[in-house]
């Protein structure tokens, strides 16, 4: 998914500086993003005093959404730099289109995994026609320096390994949970779990201490090591922990992510993320320019323009304002 502010901000994250190294219980809410005419999501990263938890960057919640008289996610051909972008849905259908000629409808609990590397674009659009219902999430995991000019590619899995406990289901996205690995290529030490609670649901997932997390809530009333997380909102819960107290009031679903704090700094404008303010003006011309990121065939409609550059230079900083 793009993030289609005609103005965006600059974010500066990564850089260890302002992780907490300690277990911590802060409550991120989201900010109010429209997407095209009819998708409105909650952006929880990045976010006021939190850019980053582990790798992952960005963080989109969406619906639940009722499409059946609407034309649902309708993201124009748009480009991405520096990152790997994953989709994952508890409702409905997202159609994937990319410049290395991917096309894939992902679905419920299915891991759409797309690496940009040095360049790519893509579109995301629901099917027509479409299921009534709409509700997801778009994440972002910033590359690493050593990987982050990759060939860009696209991954598709439909079938996804599964911890479950009593009460607890839990799909691996990325990463790895009690054992269990997901098959989802990754370049940092990261973890990423859908976990499904059922009502009255009392558990405790094993973490790795020198790992980083957050909890994301999708649906339902739960409470994440004792505090009440309600849907679009997400819990920073910081590091040293060696397993996280889960307690569903009902039905829920949750998002863990997390990964071992990311040591380098980054710049992240609009689409792209880089080291330096020349990454992102060379990224923003090629794009304008129709370089290197590649066609997406098979959209019905034009690409997506860039926003104009903001007048203050980019600085690489760390992952907090």
């Amino acid at each position: 998914m793009s993030n289609l502010d005609r103005e965006p901000v600059p974010s500066v994250c990564g850089g260890r500086g302002f992780v907490v190294a300690e277990p911590v219980r802060e409550l991120l809410s989201p900010r109010r993003v429209r997407l095209g005419e009819s998708t409105e999501v909650r952006r929880l990263l990045p976010n006021l005093g939190r850019r980053m938890v582990g790798a992952w960057c960005f963080v989109d919640h969406y619906g639940p959404d009722d499409i059946a008289d609407e034309p649902g996610m309708q993201v124009p051909p748009h480009p991405h730099m520096g990152l790997q972008t994953v989709s994952w849905l508890h409702e409905g259908e997202v159609l994937h289109r990319d410049s290395t000629g991917s096309l894939r409808t992902i679905r419920p609990r299915q891991l759409g995994l797309m690496t940009s590397g040095r360049a790519i674009s893509h579109s995301e659009e629901s099917p027509r026609p479409h299921q009534r219902f709409l509700h997801g999430a778009q994440l972002w995991v910033a590359l690493p320096d050593t990987h982050r000019h990759v060939e860009p590619h696209f991954e598709h899995h439909p079938e996804l390994p599964v911890v479950t406990a009593p009460g607890l289901r839990a799909t691996l996205i990325l990463g790895e949970v009690d054992g269990a690995r997901s098959p989802g290529t990754t370049y940092t030490p990261i973890v990423g779990a859908d976990l499904a609670l059922g009502r009255g649901a009392d558990v405790r997932l094993p973490l790795d201490p020198d790992f980083e997390y957050a909890v994301l809530a999708m649906s339902g009333e739960s409470r994440v090591d004792g505090v009440p997380v309600l849907p679009g909102s997400m819990l920073y819960l910081g590091c040293g922990r060696t397993e996280l107290p889960l307690r569903a009031e009902s039905d829920a679903g949750l998002m863990l992510l997390g990964g071992e704090p990311f040591a380098e700094e980054l710049v992240m404008w609009w689409n792209f993320i880089g080291r330096s303010q020349q990454d992102i003006e060379e990224a923003r011309r090629d794009w304008m320019q129709g370089h290197r990121f590649g066609e997406v065939q098979g959209y019905d409609g034009a690409r997506l323009p860039a926003p104009e550059l903001p007048k203050v230079p980019l600085k690489p900083r760390g992952n907090r304002d």
